[in-house]
């Protein structure tokens, strides 16, 4: 028999809210949405931008009423003097050479931390290694990533059972790179399969996977096992968003949602809960998760305690043709 829950003064029932620190924006997606804002600001509308400048859609919506217009592929950008911006997942080299092409004024608001896998890809084929690429097939941030190197030299793993059977040309002349966005521990398995299949592998001097999707990762860990439900506030189409999910459940959180916006809670598959989870994808903003505190509000009388793990200070400029100091020169 389940213990009946006990009402506080207001009438709602009491819910335990345990809000995950770090949570929300990473550097590379505040400079991203920076550099989108700046260009309204100086050139004015419209300013083009490839793909979803990070993988949110509140913050899409948000810029598109400023004056951006986001495409898929250049071909659909009419001939413009108007800044052209790629967006924080990196873009292929095929791209930008079409952009110098059609003499676009193109930004790269690729992350730096992206940009960085892509040059220790660029190291590996220049030494002649054969490189395999942890992620998954068709984000594009591994699309960007193929696309730094001549078809065929970057072989794709996105599973263990991959890690297994792939056979290189050459095992001593190997190397691998990774996604930023992945699940830290299934890319620790796949890390571990390969280098005790093939010893002489390369890899990173420092992990692919960036700072804020580890920090996000290891402030669920602390509270996944103590929470009923757990939240993560994010877009479907964000890797980084559907790893802490994964993360969440791979540490025993029975019932773990990826939500954009409060208006998806599903109450009733929430259930009969008492402590609730709450943390946000390197790409939604935090409004977002004060919306879905709001609507628990609603429900429930809350208390918010704040589980803090890593302190974040990372911070990266502007790219160098949107910097003040650049333009008042």
């Amino acid at each position: 028999m389940t213990a009946a829950r006990i009402s506080s003064p207001s009438g709602k029932p009491p819910l335990k809210v345990l809000l995950c620190s770090p949570r929300g924006f990473c550097a590379g997606v505040v400079r991203a949405i920076d550099t989108v804002e700046r260009l309204l600001a100086t050139h004015g509308a419209p300013v083009y931008v490839r793909h979803e400048i990070v993988h949110n859609r509140y913050v899409v919506e948000g810029l598109k009423r400023k004056g951006a217009i986001f495409v898929e592929e250049l071909e659909e950008i009419p001939d413009t003097t108007a800044p052209v911006v790629f967006s924080a997942h990196g873009v292929a080299i095929e791209v930008r050479e079409e952009a110098e092409r059609r003499n676009f004024v193109s930004i790269d608001a690729t992350c730096p931390l992206v940009t960085k896998v892509h040059r220790e890809a660029e190291i590996h084929h220049r030494r002649k290694r054969e490189i395999l690429l942890i992620g998954h097939a068709g984000h594009p941030e591994v699309d960007g990533t193929i696309g730094q190197l001549p078809p065929g030299s970057v072989k794709l793993i996105e599973t263990l059972a991959d890690a297994e059977n792939v056979q290189p040309a050459d095992e001593k002349n190997l190397a691998y790179i990774t996604q930023t966005t992945l699940s830290v521990d299934d890319t620790a398995e796949i890390v571990a399969c390969l280098k005790r299949r093939f010893p002489a592998i390369s890899g990173p001097h420092k992990e692919d996977i960036c700072y804020a999707t580890t920090n996000r990762q290891q402030a669920v860990k602390q509270v996944a096992s103590s929470v009923d439900a757990l939240i993560v506030v994010g877009a479907p189409n964000s890797s980084n968003s559907q790893r802490l999910r994964e993360v969440a459940e791979r540490e025993g959180c029975k019932r773990s949602f990826l939500m954009q916006r409060a208006a998806e809670i599903d109450w009733d598959q929430l259930g009969d809960i008492r402590v609730l989870g709450v943390t946000a994808g390197a790409s939604a903003p935090e409004v977002l998760v004060e919306e879905i505190i709001d609507a628990f509000a609603q429900r429930y009388d809350i208390e918010v305690e704040n589980v803090s793990g890593v302190t974040e200070s990372m911070f990266f400029p502007l790219p160098r043709a949107v910097r003040p100091t650049e333009a008042a020169e």
